[in-house]
């Protein structure tokens, strides 16, 4: 347990970032599931865009790489390419 002030107010802030970064994360996989599971390309061409974004942003504030960024915004580039 902390024992000194700015201990305790680096406890609070990680908690507090952790929770952040956490509900942001788990929005983009849920994103990123939905359009997985889209067989229409128009709306996975339509939906793509604000994925991208959100991928984006959880590498630009350091939740994921940025590789994995790349490695994921790849994968469903290739996925959305593949539908008919």
């Amino acid at each position: 347990m902390a024992n000194h002030a700015s201990a305790k107010k680096a406890a609070r802030q990680s908690e507090r970032h952790r929770l952040h970064n956490r509900y942001y994360a788990k929005s983009t996989r849920n994103a990123i599931r939905d359009l997985r599971n889209t067989t229409d390309k128009k709306t996975a061409e339509e939906g793509a865009p604000k994925v991208y974004a959100m991928i984006d942003k959880l590498a630009k504030i350091g939740v994921i790489h940025k590789n994995k960024a790349s490695n994921l915004k790849s994968g469903l580039a290739v996925y959305i390419n593949k539908l008919s």
